[in-house]
């Protein structure tokens, strides 16, 4: 087939035909010609020389050198004379060698500053290094390239609140290492005080919740169980002082029949002991029950339970603060006792009852102007044992409430205490026994009866017309005749009804007596027996006469007796 287009025009040869015209030509040393193409003029040689330069340089024959734009190409030198069968440079492709030795070159001295090397910044001014881009954006100009060293150098540029400006860049500057990550992104927002404020106050309002949590369940858990924590973890603490630490003085009382669990409290409550059960444990362990006494003892501070003991068993540190009032005493009486028990002044005693008020007592216009005093029977017969600090008024606030106490106990009404109180006044000196006093009760309530045919209505106690004149106390169960005429408003012989007021301090079983008689038709009652205190009860006046005469015999065989 020709080698030429249907124009007519030569076609251009292969590359695997050119290979075999070049070795044909080396074998025979002919120069190919092709048919019916006509020979090229001298001035078209300059394609050839061209064709042949790139065969070269595909082949890698030739070295490649960069030439301008529009420049001639070299003149190619000519080709020295080869042996026959050797392939001619540019007639085809020739094998690469498979490593290519590195140029070689002088070792770079790192003693020696950059500036004694100065092959390394040869080409910098003519064909900088172009920087990484990922966008393939175009080289930054040198100028930009130094642009981050100025920034660095420069401090940054602040707003009119002083504050720094935004940083300007992009990530291309960012990755091409004309920016650092402080100059590229947006400026982050100035931290907010007054929040950050807020926020520390609550974190430490919820440390202090749990602290005070924490502290508050420990303060629970060891106020419940502090004694079993001790007893596991060893700690507990002796329960008695250690001998020695006795100090000061201090005062304990001991009522009858106290024991020794509550004189160990009381022996606590005053200082004594270190523990309230201290002073019974050594009891306990020591084997000993001893009889206490009644009374205010004198001892120290900080005892041990072996020194209390001792001290309470001295008769020497046993105070007299204690005052024993008998039933049926009056005021009077009882004022006397009080201030011999305690050591108070009577005249302190007798000032201490100008108001009876102050008390609780009610006070009755009719006592105090019949000279009376409104506190008779309101100040309970009892023993009483006084602590060293008491006081006039304190002793008798002690005696108003413990008749209080009793005519509770006997479920007196509060408007009925001063006439309960009356009528067991006369029960406590006219009787002893607690039957005989249920019985004077009843002659009482039966001479008040309305009809009452006997007496119409005078109760004609003798202890009721000794009070009011005066003769209570002489010893004498018989009334004067100045005495039973008298007319005071005490004396029932005189006056139908109750007297004025109560004539003395009556007991727990007078009081209780009042509120429960005995059932009779007793109008009548007198003692025969002054000594034994025998009485008998009548329902008429005869046969009370009867056992009048009994008893005038009795007082006549013992004329010392009282009668």
């Amino acid at each position: 087939m020709s080698d030429s287009s249907p124009d007519g025009d030569a076609v251009p040869q292969s590359r695997r035909a050119a290979r075999e015209a070049a070795a044909r030509q080396a074998a025979t040393g002919e120069t190919p010609t092709t048919p019916d193409a006509p020979a090229p003029s001298a001035p078209e040689a300059a394609p050839a020389a061209h064709a042949a330069t790139w065969e070269s340089l595909i082949t890698g024959s030739t070295p490649v050198v960069g030439t301008a734009p529009g420049a001639s190409a070299p003149t190619a030198p000519s080709a020295p004379a080869r042996p026959v069968g050797e392939p001619v440079p540019g007639s085809g492709f020739q094998p690469v060698p498979l490593r290519t030795p590195r140029p070689t070159t002088q070792p770079i001295d790192v003693e020696s500053p950059v500036e004694d090397d100065p092959w390394i910044f040869a080409s910098a001014g003519v064909s900088p290094a172009m920087p990484y881009s990922r966008g393939g954006a175009a080289p930054a100009p040198a100028a930009a390239v130094a642009a981050p060293s100025a920034a660095r150098a420069t401090p940054r540029a602040r707003d009119e609140n002083d504050e720094p400006s935004a940083p300007s860049g992009s990530l291309e500057d960012l990755f091409s290492g004309s920016a650092s990550t402080h100059e590229i992104g947006h400026a982050p927002p100035p931290p907010n005080k007054k929040r950050r404020r807020i926020g520390g106050w609550i974190a430490l309002g919820v440390v202090l919740l749990i602290l005070g949590g924490i502290a508050a369940g420990g303060l629970y858990v060891w106020n419940t169980y502090e004694d079993k924590i001790r007893e596991v973890m060893g700690w507990e603490e002796p329960k008695d002082y250690e001998a020695g630490l006795a100090t000061g003085e201090t005062f304990v009382t001991i009522s009858q029949g106290d024991t020794g669990s509550p004189i160990s409290q009381s022996l606590y409550d005053a200082g004594v002991i270190k523990t309230p059960d201290a002073f019974y444990d050594y009891l306990i362990t020591s084997g000993q029950n001893p009889t206490f006494q009644p009374g205010v003892y004198k001892l120290q501070k900080q005892m041990t339970s072996e020194a209390a003991l001792a001290a309470l068993l001295d008769p020497a540190n046993r105070q007299e603060f204690t005052a024993q009032i008998p039933e049926g005493y009056t005021v009077e009486g009882t004022l006397e006792r009080i201030s011999e028990g305690t050591g108070i002044p009577l005249e302190e005693l007798t000032a201490a009852t100008a108001d009876p008020s102050v008390y609780g007592v009610p006070v009755d216009p009719a006592i105090v102007a019949a000279g009376g005093q409104p506190l008779e029977g309101w100040l309970f017969p009892a023993t009483y044992t006084f602590d060293p600090s008491v006081t006039a008024q304190s002793a008798i606030q002690t005696l108003v409430d413990r008749t209080i106490q009793s005519l509770d106990a006997a479920g007196v009404p509060v408007e009925r205490r001063q006439e309960i109180l009356t009528t067991a006044s006369i029960i406590q000196r006219e009787a002893r026994s607690e039957v005989d006093m249920q019985k004077v009760s009843r002659v009482i309530l039966n001479r008040m009866d309305p009809n009452n045919q006997e007496t119409f209505g005078l109760l004609q106690m003798d202890s009721t017309a000794q009070f009011g004149y005066g003769e209570l106390h002489e010893g004498s169960a018989s009334t004067s005749e100045e005495a039973q005429y008298d007319p005071n408003p005490w004396n029932t012989y005189v006056h139908a009804g109750l007297p004025i007021g109560p004539i003395a301090n009556p007991g727990d079983v007078a009081i209780d007596a009042a509120m429960h008689p005995a059932d009779g038709p007793w109008m009548y009652f007198v003692t025969v027996n002054m000594e034994t205190g025998e009485t008998i009860f009548s329902a008429t006046y005869n046969e009370h006469l009867k056992y009048v005469q009994q008893m005038q015999q009795w007082c006549s065989e013992h004329p010392d007796s009282g009668c």
